[in-house]
């Protein structure tokens, strides 16, 4: 089974992600690529939590997610990349090109320079920029907060 989905959601692991798409998606596995919770124990024991015993949780970094997205792209399991922020899947698709096909935008909370887009998700500028380089190396990027909405198109953000 694929990839189902790549996220970024600065609240990482939370009802929303577990219950609003794990459910809908019949979610297998979801990798957490972040390098802090990676480094945290603590911190991936309260995400575990959050998260039914049945999905399967691995923390990592951008450096080990890379190699790894074409094994969970054909595998058996039905997986759920998800990331806190634009840089890191950035990251991801610079360090394992085409391996990614499509990017969702879900939560990324109002913060310095970012400005509203959507109810759900505020990005700066140079943000947004770097979702078009992104979407020009053939990433298919929109925003949708859970899988009952309508999703938004990139050119629609700005």
């Amino acid at each position: 089974m694929p990839i189902v989905l790549c996220r970024v959601d600065d609240r990482l692991v939370h009802g929303q992600v577990v219950v609003g798409w794990g459910r809908p998606l019949n979610l297998n596995r979801i990798v957490l690529v972040d390098e802090e919770v990676r480094q945290s124990p603590w911190e991936q024991e309260l995400y575990r939590m959050a998260a039914p015993a049945e999905i399967a949780m691995d923390f990592v970094n951008a450096v080990e997610a890379a190699p790894r997205l074409h094994a969970w792209e054909s595998g058996r399991e039905r997986v759920l990349v998800l990331v806190g922020t634009i840089g890191t899947a950035a990251e991801l698709l610079r360090r394992a090109p085409g391996e990614l096909r499509r990017l969702n935008l879900g939560g990324i909370h109002a913060g310095p320079g970012r400005r509203e887009r959507l109810r759900y998700l505020y990005l700066s500028d140079d943000e947004l920029a770097q979702l078009e380089r992104m979407a020009e190396r053939g990433l298919e990027v929109s925003a949708q907060d859970v899988p009952t909405s309508r999703p938004v198109a990139l050119k629609d953000l700005g």
